[in-house]
């Protein structure tokens, strides 16, 4: 099956339309951040004839697929294996110093979740893996392995807004006593076990575990902390920049970030604004833009999504 059958990129119209102005001049770069299956690449690239990517992603399938998919495009595209707060250096590496677009499409991607064997979905039973970048680091299995009740409780608290975070914890703990949980299978169970009757007609008790367990995993937040800012940094004056966030940790902390760097640092009180005081950023949207009911039942992806979107208006001084 194509590869573009079974990936539809979320607000791809949305984006296109953000970015347009900045990259239809000749010569424009723009960083997709967040590679995946380069669905939102591919497009950008046909759109806008002139312009470049460099394209980031931790995940060596994904960049693999998707160096397939844009290879047509030639020396247009330049992809790098790196975890988004690279972004700087990748730009570095790339040859450029400032680009005039950026694209975040945020959280798990459909690759991730589409391929059982990765662990990310509780609806399919695999390894707890959860690893964006397979090469490197500790597993979801190892954290369910290692962590003790007050660390488990933490990231369910915090990664999940778990509101049984406690109960969990002490699940889990109980259980690896008897046998080590290393499916995702198992540690469904656990949890179903669990969770009250009455919150299992609700909802799946392992959704917001499976979020926490991949935040952590990944450090996702502490990456996204700094990703943001270090984007900002290397945007152009006249660039632009689309964040697209799936769940309300992320987009907080990139609607934080923007409304900083959109605001005046002038003293109160002060009778002119001064320009090393004048925003260097203003924001293109109003709150978050949320996908329409037609995307959202095209594509059941979309349902969550946050858009937020900058223009840089001047250097920093």
């Amino acid at each position: 099956m194509d590869i573009r059958d079974i990936h539809t990129p979320v607000l791809l119209e949305r984006c296109a339309e953000l970015l347009g102005p900045a990259l239809r001049k000749p010569g424009a770069v723009f960083v997709d951040g967040t590679l995946g299956m380069g669905g939102h690449s591919e497009a950008l690239l046909e759109r806008f004839p002139e312009a470049r990517l460099i394209g980031l992603d931790r995940d060596t399938d994904a960049l693999r697929i998707a160096g397939e998919r844009l290879a047509r495009f030639g020396d247009r595209v330049t992809l790098v294996h790196t975890v988004y707060d690279g972004i700087a250096e990748a730009v570095a590496s790339a040859g450029v110093s400032k680009v005039d677009g950026i694209l975040f499409d945020l959280g798990v991607s459909s690759l991730q979740l589409d391929e059982a064997s990765r662990g990310f979905a509780y609806a399919q039973d695999a390894p707890l893996d959860m690893r964006m970048d397979q090469t490197s680091g500790v597993t979801a299995a190892e954290v369910v392995a290692t962590y003790g009740e007050g660390d488990l409780r933490r990231i369910f608290e915090r990664y999940g807004e778990e509101k049984l975070a406690g109960r969990y914890a002490r699940a889990i703990i109980a259980a690896r006593a008897k046998a080590p949980l290393e499916r995702s299978g198992q540690l469904v169970e656990v949890l179903q076990e669990a969770t009250p009757a009455a919150v299992l007609r609700e909802r799946h008790p392992a959704k917001r575990v499976f979020q926490a367990l991949r935040i952590e995993v990944n450090a996702e937040l502490s990456v996204l902390e700094r990703t943001i800012p270090a984007a900002l940094r290397v945007l152009a004056v006249g660039a632009r920049i689309v964040v697209l966030s799936y769940q309300s940790l992320e987009d907080r902390l990139v609607k934080r970030v923007l409304a900083e760097a959109s605001a005046s640092t002038a003293p109160r009180g002060l009778p002119v604004e001064l320009p090393e005081h004048a925003p260097k950023f203003r924001l293109l949207v109003r709150g978050a833009e949320l996908a329409g009911d037609e995307e959202r039942a095209a594509n059941p992806r979309a349902t969550p999504v946050r858009l937020r979107a900058a223009e840089r208006t001047q250097e920093d001084v």
